[in-house]
């Protein structure tokens, strides 16, 4: 039967966790401790001699809030991508979670055990103790769509996204346009709200309260009520911008329930730019992320800081978007 660092940790009568942290001599252990771990695993037959190299493993932390994993169109192709690239560096990936074996433990406990060279932080909660935690060890992270001083990130441009998606409604005759945006709790949010109420002052545009509303992302029912109670406000939008491109199938729903027509009567834009919804008829006018570098860069910029980390650069990356014009925002002379 082979050793394994449970048998050491069972051997010495220690946390699996600090011996995963001891036997990958991945944080200072004290020195009492450390030589306890050492002479159970010596004892137990553990294989020393690769303490300190690089396992090229590198792991993925992703927590969808909305639970729809990796059936999210946008996150499963950005992590395909960071997928393909890592492996094309001779690296494999493992996704990060609570558990060691069915011990309970940190996402830190984790990398630890899984001797991870480095970590891409895809979708979180940043605010979380345990995030910030692995933040601030000492494995190499980047992260996607969210900034933390001293690492590198990969981020959309979210801020140009909806700029691009207001200039075109207006560039059609719009001037009622109503954004519902997904959580604020995160980077994005922040970006795309602050950027739409600048484009709205700048086109010098009224915004009432109820033409920026919260919902969540992917949440198609939430979506649905949203847009049944804003298009039968007497001052409904003439474009409503929603939080992704899912969202639109519930707001298409809505509107065709309250007998209106796309757009001859309301134009609906989205934003990711997935496959799905521009399969449909009329062609969804979007933002598309460009997922696919956003994964690829990642795996550069992390495997960078994992084998040269004098010098790797710790800052921030712009992905650039695209405006997909469709057929959902059409002209508006009425309003």
């Amino acid at each position: 039967m082979s050793v394994t660092l449970k048998t050491v940790a069972q051997k010495c009568g220690l946390p699996l966790s600090q011996v995963a942290t001891v036997l990958t001599q991945a944080a200072r252990i004290d020195g009492d401790t450390r030589q306890k771990v050492l002479d159970a695993a010596r004892d137990c037959g553990y294989p020393l001699d690769g303490l300190g190299k690089l396992t090229h493993n590198l792991g993925v932390l992703f927590v969808e809030e909305n639970n729809s994993g990796l059936t999210h169109p946008f996150f499963a192709a950005m992590i395909n991508s960071f997928k393909t690239e890592a492996e094309a560096h001779g690296y494999d990936i493992t996704f990060i979670n609570h558990n060691i074996g069915t011990e309970p433990a940190t996402y830190l406990d984790h990398c630890r055990y899984r001797s991870v060279d480095g970590v891409f932080i895809a979708r979180m909660d940043f605010n979380s103790r345990e995030v910030m935690e692995l933040l601030t060890s000492d494995i190499p992270c980047v992260t996607a769509d969210h900034c933390v001083p001293g690492q590198p990130s990969v981020n959309s441009d979210n801020r140009a996204g909806i700029r691009m998606l207001v200039d075109y409604a207006v560039s059609l005759g719009h001037k009622r346009i109503a954004f519902i945006h997904g959580q604020c709790n995160s980077r994005v949010t922040d970006d795309r709200v602050t950027e739409f109420r600048a484009a709205m002052r700048d086109h010098g545009l009224y915004l009432p309260d109820h033409f920026l509303v919260e919902a969540r992302y992917g949440d198609l029912d939430l979506v649905r009520r949203i847009v049944r109670e804003m298009v039968q406000q007497p001052e409904r939008p003439s474009c409503i911008l929603l939080p992704d491109d899912t969202s639109y199938l519930g707001a298409q729903e809505a509107i065709r329930e309250s007998e209106l027509r796309i757009p001859a009567d309301i134009s609906v834009a989205g934003y990711d730019g997935i496959a799905l919804t521009q399969s449909l008829r009329p062609h969804l006018t979007t933002i598309r992320q460009n997922s696919e570098e956003m994964g690829r860069v990642a795996a550069l910029r992390l495997i960078e800081k994992i084998e040269r980390p004098s010098a790797a650069v710790n800052d921030a990356v712009s992905i650039p978007v695209t405006l997909l014009k469709g057929e959902t925002v059409g002209w508006c002379n009425n309003w």
